[in-house]
């Protein structure tokens, strides 16, 4: 049997690492270096870039190469580069391939096996192209594992027996991740995890570049569309400057002509680390609404944590130590260098799948990152309405999972039944993420209300199977889905709040009611599972008594709506530092 490498694949630099005898190793690349840029292209004789190279190539061919795709996997994005369009899949497997060939060069025999590492907030379709692209490389995931449970992994080890609860803050080039996680006995649980995975330390580098550029009567999107190559230069040298800002105090900025050149005459800029932590603090204070939901899942407060373990090349900068540390009210533990610990759980990992003698005492446990359901329809007043979320398996259970909830036919002699499963935590399908639908044919002819057994199975790799059973006649449907979602982007949640709007019976058009329906369809996303099924019972009778327009109902329902979301929603704005810290 081969041996089964571990894999950080990453929006900025990849690594490949092995578990030995002797510890973890990482595995150097061609140039002896662990961290292999993410980056692919191809120059004019088509020959094909990875890694050091492409990054070379990015700052004078831009058009010719692509970086940051993994923030795209699982979506339609393509890119059009050496005359075909590619997925980000297909370039993601170009990196695999490269770390692949340097694992084989490396060991001196076929690697056909990988554990392969991705954000713990990374959805149902993207854990797939992520196992995709790796076939795509000849290679096998094993496993596909969550980047905070590879970091508690490669702590836990070096733990010992030692009892505690520590939470994992991973910020890296493209997603940022907080994990909480349990240690006892030889064990590493994973009580919650939530995340972010368009928040990374490339987006303070383009807040670092939109200032520069603002500052030149430019824009960074007009800009980059008509001077890629003035671009292109710029990030480089804001991304160097975000870098030397978390060791020194200030730095200067060459501004690039139009040909992505320097002249003697390049404009100068200068930037203090005060000027960069404030022009990016708005990106910063999105870490803590992940945190905040991650604490609140596992039922934990700021003082229960043990310890706060920094994981990603981000987690360097200042700004980012100081806020973890305002927080958590204790110094953030780095014992391991933040690009490289995730590689190093992985390779442990793939110890754990080989059998190593020497990890056989080490269990590992993760959660599912999203809420996974169907859709099912309700009676409200005297109509029936659909478009409901059910929920099967709630966000942060522990996996692998297998759980079943029953529905019924909603009419009589009813033949067949669409089971639409869909990811996400509204309790509207319309706000969540359809992942793709079936069809139960063969429900025996009778009166409404058939049973139907809906299982979900949810492994180790976040793979999601779907069975439905007729109860009567025991017949199952069965389906993995692979259509493509969209992701679940800050765009998205915008869009969900005003699909509110949608809720426009009298008296939902009076402001008070249409703003306090709002915030509690909000405020559902972000609470723990008891907290949710509280709310969702009083919106289901908020709604049902505001369709039948009964005003002394709708009354009561409002004084308890308001109760319950002061309770539960003391923070109006996320980016508000102040306010969260008083939450807590």
């Amino acid at each position: 049997m081969s041996i089964t490498v571990g894999i950080d694949l990453g929006t900025t630099n990849s690594l490949v690492s092995v578990m030995t005898k002797d510890g973890p190793k990482l595995i150097p690349n061609s140039l002896g270096r662990v961290l292999t840029p993410s980056i692919v292209g191809w120059d004019e004789k088509q020959t094909l870039l990875v890694g050091d190279e492409a990054r070379e190539y990015l700052a004078i061919h831009p058009e010719r190469c692509a970086s940051l795709f993994k923030r795209h996997m699982g979506s339609e994005w393509t890119a059009s580069l050496a005359g075909k369009v590619r997925s980000a899949t297909e370039l993601s497997s170009l990196v695999l391939h490269t770390l692949k060939a340097d694992a084989e060069n490396y060991l001196g025999e076929k690697v056909e096996r990988a554990v392969i590492t991705v954000p713990a907030y990374f959805n149902e379709e993207q854990r797939r192209a992520t196992i995709e692209a790796g076939r795509l490389a000849g290679l096998h995931a094993d496993r596909i594992l969550n980047e905070p449970t590879a970091a508690a992994i490669a702590y836990g080890l070096h733990a010992g027996d030692a009892e505690k609860i520590a939470v994992v803050v991973d910020l890296g080039g493209g997603t940022f991740d907080v994990s909480i996680v349990e240690m006892f006995e030889g064990t590493l649980e994973i009580r919650a995890s939530a995340g972010e995975i368009f928040l990374g330390g490339e987006d303070f580098t383009s807040l670092l570049m939109s200032q520069i550029l603002t500052q030149h009567g430019m824009t960074l999107e007009r800009t980059e569309m008509e001077h890629p190559l003035l671009v292109s230069r710029l990030r480089r040298e804001c991304d160097q400057a975000k870098r030397l800002l978390t060791k020194q105090p200030e730095v200067e900025i060459r501004f690039p002509s139009q040909d992505g050149g320097f002249i003697d005459e390049s404009p100068i800029i200068n930037v203090t680390r005060e000027q960069f932590e404030s022009w990016t603090n708005r990106v910063l204070n999105k870490v803590m609404m992940p945190i905040r939901r991650a604490l609140g899942d596992a039922n934990l407060k700021r003082g229960d944590i043990d310890e706060v373990i920094l994981v990603g090349g981000a987690t360097r900068m200042p700004c980012f130590v100081n806020r973890i540390e305002e927080l958590f009210g204790q110094t953030p533990r780095c014992s391991f260098n933040p690009d490289e610990v995730v590689a190093i759980g992985a390779a442990i990992n793939g110890g754990i799948i080989d059998r190593r003698e020497e990890l056989q005492d080490l269990v590992v446990t993760d959660v599912s990152p999203f809420t996974l359901g169907v859709e099912i329809a309700k009676d409200v007043g005297l109509e029936e309405r659909t478009g409901y979320f059910l929920p099967v398996i709630n966000r942060n259970s522990t996996i692998p999972i297998s759980r079943i909830e029953r529905v019924e036919t909603r009419s009589a002699n009813q033949s067949q039944v669409k089971v639409s499963v869909y990811q996400g935590e509204s309790r509207l399908v319309k706000e969540n993420i359809l992942l793709g639908e079936f069809e139960v044919n063969g429900i025996p002819n009778g009166p409404a209300g058939q049973p139907i057994d809906i299982r979900f199975t949810y492994d180790l790799n976040g793979v999601l199977e779907v069975e439905a059973t007729v109860v009567e006649t025991k017949r199952k449907c069965s389906q993995v889905f692979t259509r493509h979602a969209k992701g679940m982007g800050a765009s998205q949640v915008k869009k969900a709040v005003e699909q509110m709007q949608a809720l426009k019976t009298h008296p939902r058009d009076e402001q008070e009611n249409r703003f306090l329906l709002r915030r509690a369809e909000r405020l559902y996303a972000e609470l723990p599972l008891r907290e949710r099924q509280l709310l969702d019972g009083l919106l289901s009778g908020f709604e049902e008594v505001l369709e039948l327009r009964d005003k002394e109902a709708i009354e009561k329902y409002v004084e308890q709506l308001r109760e319950f979301v002061a309770a539960y929603d003391t923070d109006h704005d996320e980016d508000d530092a102040e306010g969260f810290e008083n939450e807590w």
